[in-house]
């Protein structure tokens, strides 16, 4: 499960092999011990909870980095290594 960008507290990261329980490309995210899983496609909160402000930030995030956030959901679904990602600024 490596973590592929930080900021604002909030930690992004993706999981390999994990197109099981979510077949939608997403990512998993930590924000002061509340866990959150959101799509990468459209940025909709797929599972868990994290607060509103948070939300609001990840989605501006994704859409931000949809194109690099896929390009790692490739890598990571077939076990290869992803790569780091630009935090929001």
């Amino acid at each position: 499960m490596p973590t592929i960008s930080m900021f604002y507290g909030i930690i992004i990261t993706m999981y390999y092999f994990d197109d099981e329980q979510h077949s939608t490309p997403h990512i998993h995210v930590k924000y002061q011990g509340e866990n959150a899983v959101f799509s990468i496609p459209n940025g909709e909160l797929l599972a868990g909870k994290i607060k509103r402000s948070k939300q609001k930030l990840i989605e501006a995030w994704i859409e931000i980095h949809q194109e690099d956030l896929m390009a790692n959901w490739e890598l990571a679904i077939n076990g290869n290594e992803v790569f780091k990602i630009d935090p929001l600024r």
